[in-house]
């Protein structure tokens, strides 16, 4: 059966990359969770998607530039508005996760400049450890670098690398970037309008069940990609998944 993935916990549902959101989704009952992470340089760990505060926080500029305090007064951004949640630490995430049979994808981000975070992967492998989540946990990017950076680091914590049209290209292909991945990573996760453009020769190189397809959060996108076979979905919307995938 195909594991529906929580997005960023589940972000049409509370604010992404919350406590609040990483809580809740756990109630629904899904076996994976998605969060994402960047380096400040005060040395946390930060949970949050955006480099820069600008889209989904109450203030601007880049997140990396956060002082601990300033971190903790930061608001989030939910689908209804401004919420009480502060951007957390990845030590307060895995708090909330360590105690659940659940699956974390642990996204390395880019900074501001586009540039990997020297050392974000290693900290990250290291958490993983201290938690006892390794053993159900991947490290993931859409850079192949940071991913072998990921492979030195921490061999035994498991690899995804994501890819969109955008990604795609800039590796000469799908043929070449599925080549060049394969040995590398366990799952490959492809944006579902590529992996609708190029279903045939995509599922030609790569099992289905190590496949899977993001971000999916409409009714007929879901039946449709959970009819398909495939390893994992990552969606927004886990409740609308659950319910389709059970009826």
């Amino acid at each position: 059966m195909t594991m529906i993935i929580g997005h960023r916990g589940a972000r049409n549902i509370w604010a992404e990359n919350s406590l609040t959101g990483f809580r809740n989704v756990l109630e629904l009952g899904v076996k994976a969770v998605e969060l994402d992470l960047h380096l400040s340089n005060a040395g946390e760990v930060l949970v949050i998607h955006d480099a820069t505060l600008d889209r989904a926080t109450d203030r601007n500029g880049p997140v990396r530039a956060l002082s601990p305090d300033a971190r903790s007064a930061v608001r989030l951004r939910g689908p209804e508005g401004l919420t009480e949640d502060h951007i957390p630490i990845l030590e307060e995430v895995l708090e909330v996760l360590a105690a659940h049979d659940v699956q974390l994808h642990v996204e390395i981000k880019h900074d501001e400049n586009g540039r990997p975070y020297p050392g974000l992967a290693e900290k990250a492998a290291d958490m993983l450890r201290h938690y006892k989540l390794a053993d159900r946990a991947w490290l993931t990017c859409f850079d192949m670098t940071v991913l072998e950076t990921c492979g030195q680091e921490a061999p035994e914590i498991r690899r995804l690398v994501s890819v969109n049209a955008d990604w795609a290209d800039r590796a000469g292909g799908v043929e070449a970037f599925l080549t060049k991945a394969r040995p590398l990573v366990d799952i490959i996760a492809v944006h579902h309008e590529l992996m609708a453009a190029e279903w045939s020769r995509i599922v030609a190189m790569h099992p289905k069940e190590k496949l899977c397809v993001w971000t999916v959060n409409d009714e007929q996108g879901l039946r449709h990609w959970l009819g398909n076979g495939l390893g994992y979905l990552t969606t927004d919307s886990p409740d609308l998944a659950l319910r389709v995938q059970a009826a």
